[in-house]
């Protein structure tokens, strides 16, 4: 029986991190299958990210087991609205409880954007437990530093325009997903600037990393940087694709399933 061309959305499965958040999960393929986690990026969710991509569908026939993460603040996960709540270790734990609560050794990660950032630190912190991971449109430096906050938060609770361009970027970005929680949204923007959230190249994942960038993306040449850092890194350009559409593409895709089915 083949992969059908519509991969329906099961369920959500919720795991419970450390502070007594919900975290959605979503599981398809056979148990005993070698496993990829699947996390989205900022104001996307791995129905937006994954399931209407075709990633889950690639994956599935290639013979993995594909295990999505709603990380918090998106999809049908939890949302809370204080920062605090969004720091990078906290984004980190949330994999960790994941992998722990679904009794999974190891996995080969997918990440894009804000979930290949997750998927840095993850490499590091919890490096015997990513076999090899794919990171699509990581930037170097805090993009979401740029976001007005005051601007989004006038706009998110009392409907007060928007000036700034980049922050107007971010909120037609979060609104594009159905569901989304623009407060929730703008406490993650704030949270990322706690602590040390950036990449750290002194201290780089040592798996086999398989990093993808659009080149139409304003942050090619900082992916590129990234990937040149890590010693077992491989850098592709996914043509003609920006940021925002980059896990659509084909190219993209294939590259990426191609490099989680290979060995070693």
């Amino acid at each position: 029986m083949g992969v059908p061309l519509i991969t329906e959305m099961p369920d959500p499965q919720f795991v419970m991190s450390e502070e007594g958040h919900r975290i959605a999960t979503y599981s398809w393929g056979e148990d005993d299958a070698p496993v990829v986690l699947a996390v989205h990026g900022f104001a996307s969710s791995c129905r937006d990210n994954w399931v209407n991509t075709g990633w889950v569908r690639e994956l599935l026939g290639a013979g993995f087991r594909v295990l999505g993460v709603d990380q918090r603040g998106h999809g049908a996960s939890d949302r809370p609205h204080d920062a605090a709540q969004y720091t990078m270790d906290a984004l980190v734990r949330d994999i960790e409880v994941v992998l722990d609560t679904y009794l999974i050794d190891t996995v080969r990660y997918l990440g894009y954007s804000l979930g290949a950032r997750v998927g840095w630190h993850v490499a590091v912190e919890l490096g015997d437990r990513i076999e090899r991971a794919v990171l699509g449109g990581i930037p170097d430096g805090r993009p979401l530093g740029r976001l007005d906050l005051a601007q989004a938060r006038a706009f998110a609770e009392r409907g007060e325009e928007v000036t700034d361009k980049v922050t107007r970027n971010y909120i037609t970005l979060a609104e594009r997903v159905p569901g989304n929680d623009l407060r929730a949204i703008i406490a993650l923007a704030e949270g990322m600037r706690f602590g040390d959230a950036d990449p750290d190249l002194g201290h780089p994942p040592q798996q086999r990393i398989l990093f993808a960038t659009g080149t139409e993306d304003a942050i090619l040449e900082d992916s590129r940087r990234l990937a040149a850092a890590v010693p077992n890194g491989t850098f592709v350009e996914v043509p003609g694709r920006h940021h925002f559409n980059a896990p659509g593409s084909r190219d993209f895709r294939h590259a990426g399933v191609e490099f989680l089915r290979a060995d070693g």
